[in-house]
């Protein structure tokens, strides 16, 4: 095995999950093959099944895939001070939701709501990392003017961001919208 080989079946393997949630959430679980699958992933059959065992298991893993991802991004948005936390705010919840907007994010929605039984605990413990990631940054920044608690504004603002997500036409509605919100539950955090 040569040094750039655990890359190449790194990428590959980045293809697959990125396909695989897409093919999912075009066709959902149940009438999505593996061989829909690898041809949207540009890979024969038997080398998705090398990778991935199971649809099953390919699922687990792309939704994992998406949502480590959506919470590695909100993570660094709301690590970067030189911003105001306004801002950080805005971008995280963009990242981890945002992205979210428009017909493919419905089904993808709908794929986790419709398929607990697939993820297990992933259905909860993503959101609660990310809601955590919130809660931190406020807790570090200036007191909102309405006297909540961080956990609190977090809470709201997660609560808040899922209904406009559900009513925005678009990415940039979601995110102009929930810079009302912000500015409203969070006064003072800029």
């Amino acid at each position: 095995m040569t040094e750039s080989e655990p890359a190449v079946g790194a990428e590959r393997r980045e293809r697959v999950l990125r396909a695989a949630l897409l093919t999912f959430a075009r066709y959902g679980y149940k009438k999505t093959s593996m061989e829909d699958v690898a041809r949207a992933a540009d890979i024969s059959r038997p080398g998705l099944y090398f990778l991935f065992d199971s649809k099953q298991n390919l699922f687990r893993a792309a939704v994992v895939h998406a949502l480590e991802e959506d919470v590695d991004a909100a993570r660094h948005a709301l690590a970067d001070t030189g911003r105001p936390l306004r801002d950080r705010l805005i971008a995280a919840f963009d990242l981890w939701t945002g992205r979210y907007i428009g017909p493919m994010a419905q089904e993808v929605a709908a794929l986790t709501q419709t398929s607990p039984e697939l993820l297990g605990p992933v259905v909860a413990e993503y959101p609660q990392r990310f809601a955590e990631l919130l809660t931190a940054a406020i807790a570090a920044g200036p007191p909102a003017r309405s006297g909540a608690s961080a956990e609190d504004v977090a809470r709201t603002l997660v609560s808040t961001a899922r209904g406009i997500k559900q009513e925005a036409g678009s990415r940039e509605e979601f995110v102009a919208r929930l810079g009302v919100a912000v500015d409203l539950f969070g006064a003072g955090l800029s």
